[in-house]
């Protein structure tokens, strides 16, 4: 245990040196309150308006975001030590494969969680302060909900970059493979969804369909941020549709959890039964 939190460490302070920390904070906190300022703007409104319309966007914006984020963050982590030639001196140490691999998830996973929570964090913060209807009571359920949810899907992604960077033996490749699997989550995944309920004319099985969105973890993500809370899911204009499927908030966070642990175990097996 000891190994692996050196080793997660020193992830964590390479992300402090190279600033990902600073800017994944600046660019969650500055679109945060840019979306919270415009996010009832088509409704003729501009300023923050309700929770609702804020978690709303937030999502909207988090379920693009976070993915790529994290995907970019961690998609080199094996492949990418291999190329430089420092996997095999990092494996001359007193260090096994699996160890190494779970601190550089804690790391990267720190970082992200840490980012995370400081940009939406002082998004809440200076929401509540800037504007005469919100209550930081108000705004501490729903905010923490999509907080805590964000940092599991990010964390999901992350484990998904670990399996591929283990997967390949050359940087690029890796790095399209992140960008497509990016591509597949969170843009073709819920078109595919869409044409296969046209096609079948809405008679698909209700359970089919149920099994087919919790594959996907930012269709679990949204689905947190929809159903968490009962305005949020009203302003949406999906309420009519999740709510037929009778999900628990408490199963969904812990789904979110399992997309992080699967992809990360089937990475630590693949990374140690390698030989080279």
């Amino acid at each position: 245990m000891r190994e692996v939190l050196i080793v997660a460490g020193k992830e964590f302070r390479d992300g402090l040196r190279n600033r990902w920390i600073i800017a994944i904070t600046l660019a969650f906190a500055l679109l945060a309150l840019g979306l919270a300022w415009v996010g009832a703007a088509a409704s003729g409104e501009i300023g923050f308006t309700r929770i609702s319309t804020t978690i709303v966007s937030l999502a909207s914006l988090a379920v693009f975001l976070i993915p790529l984020i994290a995907l970019m963050l961690a998609y080199d982590s094996i492949v990418g030590e291999e190329e430089k030639g420092t996997l095999l001196l990092l494996m001359t140490y007193p260090l096994s494969r699996v160890a190494l691999l779970a601190g550089k998830f804690i790391g990267h996973g720190g970082i992200l969680a840490l980012s995370t929570l400081l940009g939406f964090g002082i998004a809440a913060a200076a929401i509540a302060a800037l504007s005469e209807g919100a209550y930081l009571s108000e705004m501490a359920g729903p905010f923490a909900l999509f907080i805590l949810s964000a940092i599991l899907l990010g964390w999901a992604f992350l484990a998904v970059a670990y399996l591929i960077s283990v997967l390949t033996r050359e940087k690029a490749r890796a790095a399209g493979l992140a960008l497509l699997a990016w591509f597949l989550f969170v843009l073709v995944y819920d078109l595919a969804l869409l044409g296969l309920l046209v096609g079948t004319e809405g008679r698909i099985d209700g359970g089919l369909f149920r099994i087919l969105l919790l594959l996907n973890p930012t269709d679990v993500f949204r689905i947190i941020n929809l159903t968490g809370f009962e305005e949020a899911a009203a302003a949406s204009g999906m309420l009519s549709v999740v709510a037929e499927q009778g999900y628990a908030v408490g199963n969904l966070l812990l789904i979110l959890l399992a997309w992080a642990v699967v992809p990360l175990l089937a990475a630590a097996g693949l990374f140690a039964a390698r030989r080279s």
